[in-house]
C-alpha cells in the first residue's frame, strides 16, 4: 500500500463536508442532479491531478462510479450539444481507473454492480 499523507486524508474529509453543505434537504430534482454531477466532476479533477491517492479515493468512493454509470449514455449527446468533446472527461477518466482497480481486487464486481443497478431501475417504487 502506498504512503498516504495527512493532507490527502484532510482533503478527503473536507470534500465530504463540502458535499453535505451543497446538498441540503429540499429543492428540485434537476438541481440536485446538476449538483451531484458537478461535484463529482470537480472531485475527479482533483483525483486525476494526483492530489488524492487513487487507492485511498477508490476504497471509499464508489458513488462516483454509480453517477458515471447512470450518466454515461447521455454524455455523447451533451458533448455534441455543447460542442465540448471533453465535457465530463474528469469523471470518465477517474471511473475508468476505479473500475480497473476494483476489477483487479474483485474480478466481476463491476458487472455484478451494473446488474443490481439495472434490476433496481426496473423495480416498482416502494418495493
Amino acid at each position: 500500500m502506498t504512503q498516504i499523507t495527512y493532507d490527502e486524508v484532510n482533503l478527503m474529509l473536507r470534500l465530504y463536508d463540502l458535499r453535505r453543505e451543497k446538498f441540503p434537504q429540499g429543492g428540485e430534482e434537476n438541481t440536485f442532479i446538476r449538483m451531484v454531477i458537478s461535484y463529482w466532476d470537480m472531485v475527479a479533477g482533483i483525483v486525476n491531478r494526483g492530489l488524492i491517492n487513487d487507492e485511498l479515493f477508490f476504497e471509499s468512493n464508489g458513488e462516483i462510479w454509480v453517477v458515471w454509470d447512470r450518466m454515461q449514455s447521455i454524455v455523447p449527446t451533451w458533448r455534441a450539444a455543447y460542442k465540448n468533446p471533453k465535457l465530463f472527461s474528469n469523471i470518465e477518466d477517474t471511473c475508468r481507473r476505479l473500475e480497473a482497480w476494483r476489477e483487479k481486487r474483485a474480478p466481476g464486481s463491476s458487472a455484478a454492480m451494473r446488474q443490481v443497478m439495472e434490476q433496481a431501475r426496473h423495480r416498482p417504487a416502494g418495493s
